[in-house]
């Protein structure tokens, strides 16, 4: 139904709250009285609430700057004052210029600039240098840390996570691919991609993919070990179920791209961990520009060899001004249309598509998740408010969720992109719960959905129908179901969450 005029618009609410159950109802209210009160009542609200997944996360991104500098004194690396970034510490002495990291440790003012430069804390775009520049200068300043550490901050995000009563993570992540890469150059490019893909998998990719199965192997033993999972003394981030996208850095020659997507490809076939792909780095720099036709003809031919490996795509992660008019006309479609992309993350230049409204309702027809970043796509591209089009997506019926992209560069969590859509986009209760409901829908994860079809949701399958939502003890036939379905599982658990949030709320 439509609500094109004042009085149709009032009887489509009173059908939508009519269909709210009293629980939902009273959660409803609960918020619109935190909102009211303004955003720290309606954090507070949002801190609690179950949101299910978070699909759109860098793990390099998402860990805090002061994370890094713990773990930079405890490498014994260098510090580059003036650059404000870490410095290799091959000799063991720090060169002319440099300072040891423990210093940092007894110099605030140091202290201070280095968060500063890992970050968007305290940031202020001035003239030539853009909050784009500075957010994705951060990854160079940081880098360098022992891999060692990698399992520490899947910890740490995890716990974050657990503590905002999120339960299942997609982390990006970009797992060892230099062999691949070696060979792809040694190559060199040919339009010919099977040849080109024999070639890699027989010369390097495989054996690579061994490597980096090893490498997740020691990532997630090491996060069990710290949060002591299997023991009496688990911390609450046991209970995070936490998957792998293998992020690919676009910005490269194509030959480097391709054996990596390759290796990308081969590495979520052969390990359940990893699953699906994704490509990273600035969406306006130069090669990501010039590449994108190819690169979405070879996601394109990659699916074909690999139809089973789920594919996200930063696409549209632009504005006006950040590149050509021409430039954002076309970047989600291809994605959508050409490489086949499941979902889309940020998605923020969708009205300046050559036309926008049927690529939204190609959107909505193929349920193509969007991944919305808000205070992402606020400290990068400057867009918010009535400029961000998570309404035109929300109107088009385009399903969408909510994510943090990068939560330590950008100083955020999950639960301030749920007050922030509440409190910029009048987002209600039921709105939100849907959003997290979507976010599961729409993970990589196997198994069939709990709902009997698609944003069916209260009505599930038939298994699991003659109970009440996310009961703690399902009937013998709806647990067989959820026994099957590893996604199902997680969004029978996101509704056992709202049973117990909605039944706390006052």
């Amino acid at each position: 139904m439509r609500c094109t005029r004042v009085l149709a618009a009032l009887a489509c609410l009173a059908i939508t709250a009519a269909a709210q159950t009293p629980s939902e109802l009273k959660a409803g209210r609960a918020l619109a009285s935190a909102v009211k009160q303004g955003p720290l009542s309606a954090h507070a609200f949002l801190a609690k609430m179950p949101k299910g997944s978070d699909l759109h996360v860098h793990l390099s991104g998402a860990v805090y700057a002061e994370t890094f500098i713990k773990d930079a004194v405890e490498d014994h690396i260098c510090i580059d004052p003036k650059a404000k970034a870490f410095a290799k510490n091959p000799t063991g002495t720090c060169a002319d210029g440099l300072v040891p990291a423990e210093n940092v440790l007894k110099d605030q003012t140091l202290y201070d600039n280095l968060v500063n430069a890992f970050s968007m804390r305290s940031f202020v775009p001035y003239a030539g240098y853009s909050g784009h520049d500075q957010f994705f200068a951060t990854f160079g300043r940081f880098g360098g840390l022992d891999r060692k550490h990698v399992g520490e901050w899947l910890d740490e995000v995890a716990s974050r996570a657990a503590s905002q009563n999120e339960q299942y993570l997609e982390i990006m992540h970009t797992p060892d691919f230099s062999a691949s890469a070696a060979l792809g150059y040694k190559l060199g490019w040919n339009d010919d991609l099977e040849d080109l893909r024999q070639k890699l998998l027989e010369g390097a990719v495989r054996d690579n993919v061994k490597r980096d199965i090893a490498e997740i192997d020691s990532i997630g033993a090491r996060r069990n070990e710290i949060e002591h999972c299997g023991t009496p003394s688990a911390t609450p981030a046991c209970g995070m179920t936490v998957r792998f996208i293998f992020q690919v850095l676009r910005a490269f020659p194509p030959q480097q791209v391709y054996a990596q997507t390759l290796l990308g490809f081969e590495l979520a076939s052969a390990d359940p961990r990893v699953v699906g792909i994704n490509f990273v780095q600035p969406e306006d720099s130069y090669m990501s520009m010039s590449e994108y036709d190819r690169q979405m003809k070879f996601l394109q031919f990659l699916k074909t060899k690999y139809p089973k490996v789920h594919l996200s795509l930063h696409a549209g992660e632009l504005a006006p001004g950040i590149v050509p008019p021409d430039g954002l006309k076309f970047h989600i479609r291809e994605a959508v249309e050409v490489a086949g992309a499941e979902r889309i993350g940020h998605g923020v230049d969708v009205m300046y598509e050559t036309d926008p409204h049927a690529l939204l309702k190609e959107m909505a027809a193929k349920h193509v998740m969007v991944e919305i970043n808000l205070t992402s796509n606020d400290g990068i591209l400057g867009i918010t408010g009535n400029h961000h089009p998570l309404a035109s997506y929300r109107a088009a019926k385009v399903p969408v969720s909510l994510s943090t992209d990068d939560e330590g560069v950008s100083r955020s969590d999950l639960t301030n992109e749920y007050t922030r859509a509440a409190m910029e986009h009048s987002l209600t209760y039921i709105d939100l719960k849907n959003m997290a409901r979507t976010g599961i829908e729409h993970c990589f994860l196997p198994g069939d959905t709990l709902w009997s079809g698609p944003d069916a949701w209260g009505k599930p399958v038939a298994a699991c129908a003659a109970q009440q939502l996310g009961a703690d003890k399902p009937t013998t036939k709806c647990a067989e179901f959820l026994k099957s379905s590893e996604k199902a599982t997680q969004q029978w658990e996101l509704e056992r969450r709202f049973r117990t949030f909605e039944a706390g709320v006052q």
